[in-house]
């Protein structure tokens, strides 16, 4: 064999070895949102809070009241003083028949 192709082998073996280490398995650049999300709010790509505002409506009077996502006291209906939501150690409990949506900026 001449040094030429000897020369041409080893390249062609180096480069399918470097092609081989670039791939991988998770995309890092470009994570998924689930991935995004399980993630603690200071490790992710972009900090983002977990705790966000919502408006939750009355099951009795309909009546709409904002409530914060990590509230650490009962939440009370303004108009019939049924009990809205209940704090746990994170995240509040709504009471079962309240309905909500998170609060846009």
């Amino acid at each position: 064999k001449s040094v030429a192709e000897q020369f041409r082998k080893r390249r062609k073996e180096k480069k399918e070895k470097e092609e081989t280490v670039k791939k991988m398995v998770k995309d890092i650049l470009h994570p998924t949102s689930a991935d995004e999300k399980r993630k603690h709010k200071l490790k992710r790509l972009v900090q983002s809070p977990n705790s966000f505002f919502m408006d939750v409506k009355c099951p009795g009077c309909f009546n709409i009241t904002t409530v914060f996502s990590h509230a650490q006291t009962t939440v009370m209906c303004g108009s019939c003083s049924m009990t809205l939501c209940q704090p746990t150690g994170g995240k509040a409990r709504l009471t079962e028949g309240c309905s909500f949506r998170k609060k846009l900026d």
